[in-house]
């Protein structure tokens, strides 16, 4: 008789529980948890890919302290943040609160909504960026040079290049948020609605008191995912500015291109992990303070 066959009903259980749980336990451990423990390490070393790690203490934290250019782009990446969630969740709910009142042809509206997000941020960067182009390839210019307006510098001015760039950025998340909205809506009884009208209550206050409280997890989700998701922002910006990657004068580049750029061009691996440190804490920091000011109270 096998060890097995000894054990208990209580004990087999438990055998075959911690079977299961092993798979996603070695997964993050291998996947997850180690490459984050070795940047940590590797960002208090040099290390050029080549030749052997060496010992660097604080260095790259030090230099990067003092590198304007990282400051810079410390700035654009919380500029995205900034106006890019607020301005993204706005739209999102604006539109399915009002598509989740439209009956007919509802599903093929919804699908055109969802479109963007299935598709190839990189294919759909190379679109914005010749409807950014000036005339006469550029979409946007040819249609302002229809009506006598001057052309304008998209992408090669340092004031108008960040704001364009992530304009399609918002677009393409704008599907994912409507549904995840919407869905959240319909979760909402319709007693309450009913109730409310009865009682003579206005549209204001319906949306007040009981549809915006009663959506409160579904904003905490969207509101850490999109933050997230802007914090990170590369391909869009990539794409954009291939010619000048985070130009015109670093004024779209954001902190995830930075650490591309640092690795894979300067093949500094020390610098670009303590870079990459730096994001890790700002995403956590982020995330839990979001989660502090949003949670139920």
């Amino acid at each position: 008789m096998s060890v097995y066959d000894k054990l208990s009903v209580r004990q087999k259980q438990t055998v075959w529980a911690w079977g299961f749980l092993a798979v996603p336990i070695v997964f993050y451990v291998v996947v997850r948890f180690y490459p984050t423990a070795n940047a940590i390490v590797l960002s208090f070393q040099e290390w050029n890919l080549l030749g052997a790690r060496t010992w660097a203490g604080i260095d790259n934290y030090v230099t990067l302290f003092h590198d304007p250019v990282f400051w810079k782009v410390f700035r654009n990446t919380f500029v995205y943040l900034l106006i890019g969630t607020p301005v993204s969740l706005v739209l999102a709910f604006i539109i399915a609160y009002h598509l989740d009142k439209v009956r007919f042809l509802h599903g093929t509206i919804r699908a055109l909504y969802f479109l963007p997000f299935m598709t190839s941020a990189v294919a759909m960067a190379w679109v914005w960026r010749w409807f950014y182009q000036p005339v006469p390839i550029g979409l946007f210019n040819n249609f302002l040079a229809s009506f006598g307006i001057a052309q304008i510098e998209f992408l090669n001015s340092t004031t108008n290049a960040l704001p364009s760039v992530l304009a399609p950025a918002i677009w393409a998340g704008l599907g994912f948020q409507i549904i995840i909205f919407m869905a959240g809506l319909r979760a909402i009884p319709k007693t309450y609605y009913e109730a409310a009208h009865i009682d003579g209550v206005s549209g204001w206050t319906i949306m007040s008191e009981i549809t915006l409280p009663l959506l409160k997890p579904t904003i905490v989700f969207l509101v850490v995912f999109s933050s997230i998701g802007f914090l990170r922002i590369f391909d869009h910006v990539f794409n954009m500015t291939t010619n000048n990657p985070g130009g015109p004068l670093n004024s779209t580049k954001p902190l995830v291109l930075m650490i591309y750029d640092t690795a894979f061009n300067s093949f500094d691996m020390g610098y670009a992990a303590a870079q990459t440190v730096v994001l890790f804490v700002i995403l956590l920091i982020v995330s839990l303070l979001q989660l502090r000011l949003l949670r139920d109270r």
